[in-house]
């Protein structure tokens, strides 16, 4: 999912503008885009992206092996786009409508208590990382940065190659949006904006010209760690390190195989990705943050859609195949397939100590697919184990 323009003959005549007054231009065509935050970085190495050597050697990456088997050009955006000069950093905040600092993704909490009621049943709502629960944000947003691509060779009056990402390339977007002044890469790991907080999807255009980069951001966590002691399952092996392996994100999503049982506690009721390092980040919860428009829908394309704003795991443990396909199509949520959210879901009804979803959880300790019905038996044992009357 990238885009790449090769110099095309004859070129078109030059506007003649200065690279100030360039850089300037495509700025303000990225914001007419509709992205909240854009800065320029050279396409070279920086600390951070050096540093995930590193990081890889350390064994964080887990089973990701598309992270290793082009670490190199992840270092080096260079490597990326033969003649790269410049990559072009844009910053977008996903957002449900809600205040992100107004609790768990405005979701109702595990018990039932906060937030509008679940579905029909009374069954135990579960938790999504806010970026899944509407339209995939890659088909979403990487049309926009291609966009800007093609307005780049407008406003530049030549030829200009170029690729674009959301998220879906060998391209460290976190540590060159850092590079490129949009934010710093926090001690949970995501990258903070002073004024937006941490919820932003970023995209990145590789461009063969040079452009003045931006100056880099500057570090403002402080002495603050609310997301290292707040992570269920310490998933942070120190300050600004993340253990991969143990995050929640990681193993609801990423890895395939079994979840670890020493970490099932930990994920509680989240089903699908994690944002508790978010939720207790004090630049997500600050007051004074400017309201953002959203001429273009964008937005509203990306906030809860009606199957997945208040889900339950009952509903979730009797999704069939047909129904999964219509409720996840052009869903981030697909990145898990069907068996994926189950074995999430029934780590999370082990965890409800709700005695109503039994029937449920022993059909699928019954199936064929020895993955789910592994965390099946597992979730029988912890709601079997209680009491009637501790239901």
């Amino acid at each position: 999912m990238d885009s790449r323009r090769r110099p095309e003959s004859p070129a078109r005549s030059s506007l003649s503008l200065s690279d100030d007054s360039l850089a300037q231009a495509v700025k303000e065509a990225a914001l007419a885009l509709g992205f909240d935050r854009v800065g320029i970085a050279p396409a070279a190495p920086t600390h951070h992206t050096e540093r995930l050597r590193d990081w890889v050697a350390s064994g964080y990456a887990g089973s990701m092996d598309y992270l290793t088997d082009r670490l190199e050009e992840r270092v080096d955006p260079a490597r990326v786009l033969e003649g790269a000069r410049s990559v072009v950093m844009l910053g977008f905040v996903y957002s449900d409508g809600r205040d992100p600092g107004d609790g768990p993704d405005g979701f109702a909490g595990l018990d039932g208590s906060e937030g509008p009621e679940g579905r029909a049943g009374g069954s135990l709502p579960v938790q999504l990382a806010r970026y899944a629960v509407g339209d995939d944000y890659h088909e979403v947003l990487l049309d926009r940065v291609r966009a800007l691509g093609s307005a780049v060779e407008v406003l530049a009056g030549r030829a200009v190659a170029s690729r674009a990402y959301v998220d879906t390339g060998p391209v460290a977007e976190r540590a060159l949006a850092t590079r490129a002044g949009l934010g710093w890469i926090g001690k949970n790991s995501c990258l903070i904006d002073r004024e937006l907080g941490s919820y932003l999807l970023l995209g990145a255009l590789l461009l063969d010209i040079e452009l003045p980069a931006d100056e880099p951001a500057v570090d403002h966590c402080g002495s603050c760690r609310a997301c290292l002691d707040a992570c269920p399952t310490d998933a942070f092996a120190e300050p600004y390190v993340l253990d991969a392996t143990r995050c929640i994100a990681y193993t609801t999503i990423e890895d395939p195989g079994p979840i670890p049982e020493s970490l099932r506690e930990g994920h509680g009721n989240w089903v699908f990705g994690c944002d508790v390092c978010q939720q207790v980040c004090p630049w997500n919860s600050r007051r004074g943050r400017p309201v953002l428009a959203d001429p273009l829908g964008l937005r509203e394309r990306l906030a809860p859609r009606a199957d997945w704003q208040r889900p339950t795991l009952d509903w979730l443990l009797g999704l069939e195949e047909a129904d999964w396909q219509r409720a996840t199509r052009h869903s981030a949520l697909r990145r898990t397939k069907r068996a994926g959210l189950l074995r999430n879901a029934l780590v999370a009804a082990g965890n409800s100590g709700d005695r109503s979803l039994l029937p449920a959880v022993r059909r699928h300790a019954g199936g064929s697919d020895a993955l789910i019905a592994e965390h099946a038996r597992w979730a029988l044992g912890r709601l079997e184990a209680l009491g009637p009357g501790e239901a």
